[in-house]
């Protein structure tokens, strides 16, 4: 199963567009926005995924009920855990205890933002994915990323 990855899209309507155009045209069956949305309005352009999604909020996510009213109730507290393809995966958007999640040996991918620099790497036996800042703002480089869960391995893309 192929999943998507963004993080920190910040209000970037462009960038985000990009990001969904790709997922779409890579075929990814399921997407997690690791927070940082900002506004509900980006929900204008995620809703032409044609796949799951679920994300987390970030600590820049403004109007939270609105936010979760136009993702459908998609968007969740941090920590948050599902499975996919019998795959254990952990969303955070702070970085701050990705290796331990790593190394508590409970899951399968950790997923991150906050830093909005991209990070793809096993640590164990745990992928370990940051997809950096699909929204381009802060160091001027758009990325996400594409998991492969049957082979648990990540690629950074830049839009």
């Amino acid at each position: 199963m192929l999943i998507g990855i963004l993080s920190d899209t910040h209000d970037n309507l462009h960038q985000l567009r990009k990001a969904v155009d790709l997922f779409r045209a890579r075929r990814v069956e399921h997407v997690i926005h690791a927070g940082d949305f900002t506004s509900p309005f980006t929900f204008r352009v995620m809703k032409d995924l044609a796949c799951g999604f679920t994300g987390v909020f970030g600590n820049n996510d403004g109007d939270r009920l609105l936010l979760q009213k136009m993702s459908g109730g998609r968007i969740f507290p941090q920590p948050y855990v599902f499975e996919p393809a019998a795959r254990k995966i952990v969303v955070i958007h702070e970085h701050h205890i990705a290796e331990a999640l790593a190394d508590s040996g409970h899951y399968d991918v950790v997923v991150y933002g906050h830093t909005h620099e991209p990070d793809n790497r096993v640590r164990g036996k745990t992928l370990i994915v940051n997809p950096g800042e699909t929204g381009g703002w802060l160091y001027g480089k758009s990325t996400v990323a594409v998991a492969d869960l049957a082979a648990l391995t990540a690629e950074i893309i830049e839009l």
